[in-house]
């Protein structure tokens, strides 16, 4: 089960093309050091496991609610006498 979470991840992550633009780069990198081509596959699972999560909590926060702002409240338009 642990596996076929990780592969929807991996599947979700690899819709960003931000994460692809990495992941090209990684592959550009470690194919250099291994005086191969490496292949996407392998560079991109690589990077998933290396990189991924320091590259979401970078690029892409979860926004934390403040506790020290109240809902605002609004006002009912009131007609005016003239």
């Amino acid at each position: 089960m642990i596996k076929r979470n990780s592969q929807l991840k991996a599947d979700n992550l690899l819709k960003i093309p931000g994460v692809i633009e990495e992941i090209n780069r990684h592959l550009w990198i470690e194919s250099e050091k291994a005086g191969y081509d490496i292949g996407f596959e392998r560079a991109s699972q690589d990077w998933i496991e290396r990189y991924a999560m320091i590259w979401l909590e970078y690029h892409m926060p979860s926004q934390p609610m403040r506790k020290d702002v109240s809902p605002r409240k609004t006002r009912k338009n009131k007609k005016s006498s003239i």
